[in-house]
């Protein structure tokens, strides 16, 4: 068992928050039991994820998505009442990290993404710098953009939308997970010849076509899956405390 809130302190030691203008706050959103023995991490806090921590006796939830955000009704009602409900009564601890969780360097979701996915960082881009730009880990150029679908789809085990963009191999990709959609013209600007993110809207179709970037969409929840592991699992194992993942499904 290790005290709530030095588990809090080795977050926060790790991910920084303090250095990021985020949308909601990071660190402990739902106080607990005092004493922490396992966690169990996920993608967002929902009530699918908050009942099987519940089911592992679990003291402590670590997520990407927390149940709190700047501008949203403040009413506890609804689904909210329902999950906080379930959190209290059971006396278990939620700690959520945003942005901070996005760049960790080695453990976040941009990082774990990219080892997925066999690719390496060598330069950051974009608003707080967000995104990762950098190649294949064992040096080569994929033939082209439908070729990089194709290793993302394999990857990651979901079908991917893929808007190409000039012909000829792709060796300079850039990558940041979840809404980042914005980030694409920054990824064009910092030279990138893809860019892959979790959602498309409507301008990025125009631009990869025009700029001759392509632009790939993998899903928000699939493109995060990957940084809450890593560092619940990097921070129990240096406390000694247990930890599980639960991989709520979401076709997002």
């Amino acid at each position: 068992m290790t005290p709530r809130q030095d588990l809090l302190q080795a977050f926060d030691t790790l991910l920084a928050p303090e250095r990021f203008k985020d949308y909601g706050p990071n660190g402990l959103q739902v106080e607990g039991r005092a004493s922490v023995g396992k966690i169990v991490s996920g993608v967002t806090a929902s009530r699918a994820l908050i009942e099987a921590a519940i089911a592992r006796k679990a003291d402590a939830l670590f997520v990407h998505h927390g149940l709190f955000w700047r501008g949203q009704d403040g009413r506890v009602t609804g689904w909210m009442k329902q999950r906080l409900a379930l959190l209290l009564a059971h006396d278990i601890n939620l700690y959520a990290y945003h942005l901070p969780l996005d760049a960790h360097p080695q453990l976040g979701n941009n990082a774990q993404l990219g080892a997925v996915l066999g690719l390496q960082a060598d330069a950051r881009f974009g608003e707080q710098d967000l995104g990762f730009l950098g190649g294949r880990t064992d040096r080569q150029a994929f033939a082209d953009g439908e070729a990089l679908a194709a290793h993302v789809r394999k990857a990651l085990g979901r079908p991917v939308t893929c808007v190409p963009g000039a012909a000829g191999p792709i060796r300079r990709i850039a990558w940041c997970t979840g809404g980042a959609q914005s980030y694409f013209e920054a990824a064009i600007a910092a030279g990138a010849q893809a860019f892959l993110t979790g959602e498309i809207s409507e301008p990025q179709a125009h631009y990869a076509r025009e700029c001759g970037v392509t632009f790939l969409a993998c899903g928000h929840h699939a493109s995060e899956r990957y940084g809450a592991p890593a560092v619940a699992g990097h921070v129990a194992q240096a406390l000694g405390i247990a930890h599980e993942f639960v991989d709520i499904e979401n076709p997002a």
